[in-house]
């Protein structure tokens, strides 16, 4: 309830009636304060009247009156400036670290708004606030999304820039790490970030005109050139072919001379996975990118269209994964390019975050306004968390929307953190 008390004070959702003080002296709030989030009083720097008298300073709210001498604020310093004490219940009188009696006020929080916080809360449904989304104007929608895109994309920032201290400060390698753990989309992420990690591109770069020795570097690496790697029912089939041996062989080689040593093979995952997002695809599908000189920093940050980046990101597989999904596995012959929708989703989901972060971290304002434009420019995600706020009349018409959305999923909706959000806010205030 103090949450909810918090949030009533700083929208100034008051009941509809003068407040008062406990003794009862009139009060009017002429500015809640700044909400603070850190240690010390909950709002700095507000201005209330008291009995027409005017008082700036801080503002501490709790549940209780009692909860004052609970944290001890009865003893802390930084409490002395507290002009109003804010309480849901006032079950006492308090005092400051110099003794002098606060005033307090009981704030009731209107009933529609806690009927409304109990629906938010308690709702099984999602989005929760669906009521509400017809009745916002544009202006509002947009003004939230886009706070929402950014706070998303500062988020994947801060993931970038760990990935960078853990490639010891290597931006190029944090970028094919990123792109890596892309290409797992969603099911093989984490398991593609690891692998990524345990190439090293020093030495793949020592071999980088020779398109099968870095597939043979690729695949060993990701444990997938051992024979247990390989269902029993396709093992002989694979020795047949000759391919596996040869690469296998290969790898050995290269791990002898740079000193490499696989991940274990059974941290991929394949159940319920389409046979195109197998690890072997994607892998020979980088494979084939990093051979043709696409998988580098430099070549993103040069690309300043979608085409170009498009033409950057497209790849296909080496000629044996034409016809094969698994090693022994025949199939169709098919060049397997990245589909369009895959191709859009590592341009959402790498191109941006990286254009954005490198932006920030090297001062570049042209690369962080490049990130935002491409997020325009790019055809919305096609998921259930689009489609749901679709169905409820929010438009989802760009990458930028639907990437919105995904962190209004994910960061407020998940969390019942209704309070801190634009669109709750609005649920909150509605009088029926």
């Amino acid at each position: 309830m103090e949450q909810l008390l918090h949030y009533v004070w700083k929208h100034k959702l008051f009941p509809l009636r003068e407040l008062e003080t406990t003794d009862g002296k009139h009060v009017e709030v002429i500015d809640p304060g700044l909400h603070n989030h850190n240690a010390g009083p909950d709002f700095f720097n507000a201005k209330v009247t008291i009995d027409r008298t005017l008082w700036v300073g801080n503002i501490e709210i709790h549940d209780k009156a009692s909860d004052w001498y609970l944290h001890h604020h009865d003893r802390d310093p930084r409490y002395n400036n507290v002009v109003l004490h804010v309480v849901g219940e006032a079950d006492t009188d308090v005092q400051n670290a110099q003794g002098e009696y606060l005033p307090q006020m009981q704030l009731d929080v209107p009933q529609h708004v806690c009927e409304h916080y109990e629906e938010l809360i308690k709702t099984d449904s999602y989005p929760p606030c669906y009521k509400v989304i017809p009745e916002l104007t544009r202006l509002k929608v947009h003004a939230w999304m886009a706070a929402l895109q950014t706070e998303r994309l500062e988020q994947k920032t801060e993931a970038i820039r760990h990935r960078v201290e853990l490639c010891g400060g290597s931006w190029e390698d944090a970028y094919f790490v990123t792109l890596a753990r892309n290409y797992g989309f969603g099911i093989n992420s984490d398991v593609f970030e690891q692998w990524a990690r345990g190439v090293p591109l020093s030495a793949v770069g020592h071999h980088r005109d020779d398109l099968f020795q870095i597939e043979a570097i690729f695949m060993g690496q990701a444990g997938l050139l051992e024979l247990e790697a390989v269902p029993d029912y396709y093992q002989q089939t694979a020795l047949n072919e000759g391919y596996f041996a040869k690469l296998r062989n290969e790898y050995l080689y290269l791990a002898h001379k740079f000193s490499m040593k696989p991940m274990d093979f059974k941290l991929w995952r394949f159940l319920r996975l389409r046979p195109q997002n197998f690890p072997h695809i994607r892998i020979s599908q980088l494979a084939s990118l990093y051979y043709q000189q696409k998988a580098g920093l430099s070549q993103l940050l040069e690309c300043e269209t979608i085409d170009q980046l498009k033409t950057l990101f497209s790849s296909h597989v080496t000629p044996y994964w034409e016809t094969h999904y698994t090693f022994g596995s025949t199939s169709s012959k098919n060049e397997k390019h990245l589909s369009y929708g895959s191709l859009n989703l590592l341009m959402i989901n790498t191109a941006v975050p990286m254009l954005f972060a490198v932006g920030r971290h090297q001062g570049k304002e042209v690369l962080c306004d490049r990130a935002f434009d491409f997020l325009e420019q790019l055809k919305a995600e096609n998921n259930y968390i689009i489609r749901l706020w679709q169905q409820v009349g929010l438009p989802v018409e760009t990458a930028g929307d639907s990437q919105a959305l995904i962190q209004l999923k994910k960061e407020y909706c998940d969390k019942k953190e209704c309070l801190r959000c634009r669109f709750g806010y609005e649920y909150l205030k509605r009088s029926e």
